[in-house]
């Protein structure tokens, strides 16, 4: 979570209650401009109990003037300032596990979302990036789907998906005279497939090894003497 959330906290009969603006947030993580401009729409007049029995917080719903989506946060409220303990949704970010190109094109696609054919060429250049980094370097986007499905680095399905959004990555590139721009749902699209075929080809990958890593080390353990 973003750690310099800013905030005014009014006191209230029933308690502190979050302010009219959300301040110091990089981007919005629904439409991904930046330096948002956010205003609350709701906040709890107070901390809200928890079920649970955990310390209850205060909670607040605040709309994104750029795309008007809602992000909801909480926090614990010291006096004037926030011990924020949650923001719903989280902002974006590549998994560590990418390549390094093709995270630094998947993270460039998560922050141009706002900017529909941008986003598209970066999910596009990641697409590219990871692809070459399996071996398959040559010929079109096209073609490498189909060399990755025959060597069963794809399933079918994924195929099928890559070919019905990459079209949205290369407009931009390659100016199709009856539709030139990408749609923002094109877009996030294409950036949805980029994300999904990084975390299948190199994520998952990269979670099973360390789990097979980790069960074997523990299997390698001396077993634990009885008393």
């Amino acid at each position: 979570m973003e750690g310099h959330l800013e905030t005014k906290v009014f006191s209230t009969s029933s308690g502190p209650r979050f302010g009219e603006q959300l301040n110091n947030l990089d981007r919005c993580p629904h439409c991904s401009i930046a330096n948002p401009h956010f205003s609350v729409a709701w906040a709890s007049q107070g901390p809200i109990p928890r079920k649970d029995g955990g310390i209850p917080q205060n909670w607040g719903c605040f709309v994104c003037s750029s795309c008007g989506s809602v992000l909801t946060v909480s926090g614990k409220v010291h006096g004037t300032s926030v011990d924020w303990t949650g923001m719903f949704p989280q902002s974006k970010s590549a998994h560590k596990d990418l390549p390094e190109a093709a995270r630094k094109y998947l993270q460039q696609a998560f922050e141009t979302l706002h900017a529909p054919d941008a986003a598209a060429v970066m999910a596009g250049s990641a697409v590219d990036a990871m692809l070459k980094a399996r071996g398959l370097s040559e010929g079109s986007l096209y073609s490498r789907i189909d060399k990755a499905l025959e060597q069963n680095l794809l399933t079918k399905g994924m195929a099928d998906w890559a070919h019905a959004v990459r079209l949205g990555s290369n407009r931009p590139r390659h100016a199709d005279a009856d539709k030139p721009h990408v749609s923002p749902t094109e877009a996030k699209q294409s950036v949805e497939f980029a994300e999904a075929l990084g975390n299948f080809l190199f994520v998952l990958t990269a979670q099973i090894e360390r789990g097979l890593a980790n069960a074997g080390a523990k299997g390698r353990q001396p077993p634990a003497q009885s008393i």
